[in-house]
């Protein structure tokens, strides 16, 4: 596992960052509280808008080759489609690159930094999931085995790759889908009604068009969905609904229930370094390690 502390001394210093393997050969760690941070392989640009260039953290399984024909997931980070940082999910990708998938952390454009809105949002989930398949060759995976997932609004993007029609990005190849192969959605925006979370963001007028809910039909791809009963941000009913709508249109669709968590339950302590129950983070990552073995993306032994 990439493992690196940074610390920044409270003087002019600059930042300095050490691995772990130089600390342990100085014989101590850093004083203070370190941030351990789960770094990527390596960064690719998968879209550029403008001037802005939108990239996919890589985490790759060792010894991995070209050659390699392996399934692939990736994540969308939460944040209200207004911020937040691919770092939310370095720990899933690199747990699941260790389990042999390639795995991807994308960031995608968000109102604070780029003044979009959730329709931008949804053409960059697309983008990413369309240039995961186009490249799949070279990458070394199976363009018939990508998994979109994510968090909350992220959850909502990956949601919307698998659910939602059109919304792809002017000049792409369209030959080549955008739907991934199954899903993976933490505490997912999935109903951006009044009912649901996001209206302000996407408007009175287009309450529906970019909302799951209001788009489930049959053919959608094999879902797991992972949501907290007093959820008070996104609505538990949500995913009850959605969940039943999938099951009614014979789409398979999987809700794990976990009682008395709110919003956020499922962050890995390396996002969250204050969170000290991990039981909740753990058994979401268990029950989606199980999801991904019943579709033969992972072994079962790796499932354990």
């Amino acid at each position: 596992m990439n493992l690196t502390v940074t610390t920044s001394p409270a003087l002019s210093p600059p930042v300095r960052t050490i691995t772990i393997g130089a600390m342990l050969a100085m014989g101590s760690l850093i004083p203070l509280t370190p941030c351990l941070a789960i770094e990527p392989d390596e960064q690719v640009t998968y879209k550029t808008v403008g001037e802005v260039e939108l990239k996919l953290d890589v985490f790759r399984p060792s010894e991995h080759e070209s050659t390699d024909r392996v399934p692939a997931i990736v994540f969308f980070f939460g944040g209200g489609w207004n911020g937040g940082s691919t770092s939310q999910f370095h720990e899933q990708a690199r747990h699941f690159a260790d389990l042999g998938m390639m795995a991807f952390s994308a960031n995608y454009r968000v109102r604070s930094r780029n003044k979009t809105t959730p329709f931008e949002c949804v053409a960059d989930g697309k983008s990413a999931i369309r240039w995961v398949r186009q490249h799949a060759e070279e990458l070394g995976i199976d363009p018939n085995k990508i998994v979109a997932s994510g968090g909350s609004a992220g959850g909502h993007v990956a949601a919307c790759t698998g659910v939602i029609e059109g919304y792809d990005e002017k000049g792409e190849d369209l030959t080549i889908s955008s739907v991934p192969n199954a899903m993976v959605l933490y505490n997912p925006v999935i109903d951006t009604t009044a009912d649901g979370y996001g209206l302000k963001s996407v408007g009175e007028e287009r309450q529906t068009d970019i909302s799951p809910c209001h788009h489930v039909g049959a053919g959608i791809p094999p879902t797991l969905i992972l949501h907290g009963t007093d959820d008070t941000t996104v609505p538990y009913e949500n995913a009850t609904r959605f969940t039943r709508l999938m099951n009614e249109s014979g789409n398979r669709c999987e809700l794990v229930s976990f009682a008395k968590q709110g919003h956020g339950f499922f962050n890995s302590k390396s996002f969250r370094p204050k969170t000290k129950d991990l039981s909740h983070y753990e058994r979401a990552m268990k029950a989606t390690d199980h999801f991904l073995a019943s579709l033969g993306y992972l072994g079962q032994d790796e499932a354990q």
